[in-house]
């Protein structure tokens, strides 16, 4: 059975699958919403990279907001206006790729950045 891409969620259900899926976005005047730290503006901008390759590629849009160590993405579905299907998928895919820590992951050839050495620090992680 195909999704309704268009079906939006009552902020009760929001709420609800943002605590079992989600667990650092929340729901605020209509959006689904995640802050990132980051550790320099340089981080920020690859965040903001990242979700906007993802967005594209998925052929949805966030709002983004900005400032020199942090990024905030709000995802709503305006032509639905409000939360759907495709704001999940969207911020469970941000999710796993900005928040991927390849240096805590078993059996991987991947070590990540240095920790302890800011500079190459470029996101704080939850």
């Amino acid at each position: 059975m195909a999704l309704d891409p268009k079906k939006t969620f009552t902020d009760n259900e929001v709420e609800e699958r943002l605590a079992a899926d989600l667990p650092h976005w929340t729901l605020q005047d209509g959006w689904i919403r995640r802050t990132y730290r980051t550790s320099s503006w340089k981080g920020t901008l690859m965040v903001i990279n990242a979700v906007g390759h993802l967005a594209e590629a998925a052929w949805h849009h966030p709002d983004i907001t900005a400032s020199y160590a942090w990024v905030e993405v709000r995802l709503m579905s305006h032509d639905a206006k409000g939360i759907t299907e495709r704001d999940f998928q969207l911020a469970k895919k941000i999710e796993d790729v900005v928040g991927w820590q390849p240096g805590t992951e078993a059996n991987s050839a991947l070590e990540g950045t240095p920790r302890g050495d800011l500079r190459f620090a470029y996101i704080k992680y939850d």
